[in-house]
């Protein structure tokens, strides 16, 4: 992973991961879903402030190469980890890895919970989160797959992976 940098979410970072989060749904999670299912998870017509305010009260990061966002997250601090995307040029590099650490290394929670998609579920399989139940959820008119995932936190493991954030 060379020049990533991992820093807080801000305000102005709205728009451009939002175009991120439309893009990468609707390319890198294809093989997964339906158009129909991925324009109901990921609509090209957002409201940018909504998007924008979403951020505002979780633990947000942002990934970002020669000042370019290629991939955010974001956390609340019961250890939902709410989101979790990166950009479909930047799939493989660590990226989402390093976005994972920096959220697990700041809320202190308990565990970790997420909701993964069909497509990241082996993503979250690695880092040692469990399935605890398939779901079928409503966006939209539309029923999507995905999968709650947990994960127990244990901060002895996690300072081997330490990452530097600003």
């Amino acid at each position: 992973m060379q020049n990533i940098q991992i820093r807080k979410f801000a305000p102005e970072d709205g728009p451009s991961s939002a175009r991120l989060f439309y893009d990468t749904v609707h390319t890198i999670n294809r093989k997964d879903y339906t158009e129909e299912q991925l324009d109901a998870w990921a609509p090209k017509e957002r409201d940018l402030e909504a998007w924008t305010d979403s951020f505002q009260s979780h633990t947000a990061f942002v990934a970002e190469m020669e000042g370019r966002i290629v991939g955010f997250g974001d956390m609340d601090e019961t250890g939902y980890l709410d989101r979790l995307y990166v950009h479909r040029d930047f799939q493989g590099k660590g990226i989402a890895s390093a976005l994972c650490d920096a959220l697990e290394q700041a809320v202190p929670a308990k565990g970790f919970l997420t909701h993964a998609s069909l497509t990241a579920y082996s993503f979250f399989q690695r880092r040692g989160y469990r399935v605890l139940k398939e779901q079928r959820v409503i966006r939209h008119g539309v029923s999507l797959t995905n999968f709650v995932m947990e994960k127990k936190n244990c901060p002895e493991t996690m300072a081997s992976g330490q990452v530097s954030f600003s």
